[in-house]
């Protein structure tokens, strides 16, 4: 088989269809929109939640309690693994972290977890700390400093 002899498959290609042409093109009159109501309107939006006037599940639902997830904070969780990558008495803070590519994406603050092993001593700002991992890094000769 060559370039010039592939044909595509019959019917993988139709024309589009123009409505509204009249009674011989078989969308006429209606457009295939059907007689009245909201859908055969121009216009026409159909909400999300709509389920044809029955009460939407949204509503049908009791709502009790509270919850936090429009207040929540985001955190991003740093382990002490992960700043193996800086020298030793270098200083770590947020702008170094995300030149180093361990923060990506917008955080309303930067935690350091004490997974890992700590071998450099490094000043390490951050947002938060875990107990383990503050005391790993000062007992690696390094210091950490709470940002408010």
């Amino acid at each position: 088989m060559k370039l010039h002899d592939v044909r595509q498959k019959s019917g993988t290609r139709q024309p589009r269809k123009r409505v509204g042409r009249g009674h011989g093109s078989g969308t006429g009159k209606t457009s295939g929109r059907g007689h009245k109501g909201a859908k055969s309107r121009s216009g026409f939006k159909h909400k999300a939640a709509f389920e044809g006037g029955q009460m939407p599940l949204v509503r049908r639902i009791p709502k009790r309690g509270f919850s936090n997830h429009d207040f929540r904070k985001a955190w991003a969780e740093i382990n002490l693994s992960q700043l193996a990558k800086f020298d030793a008495g270098s200083t770590v803070d947020p702008e170094a972290l995300k030149g180093a590519g361990l923060v990506k994406g917008s955080y309303d603050g930067i935690v350091i977890l004490g997974g890992g092993e700590m071998e450099t001593s490094l000043t390490v700002k951050a947002h938060r700390f875990s107990k383990s991992a503050a005391a790993k890094i000062e007992a690696a000769g390094g210091t950490v400093e709470v940002i408010e």
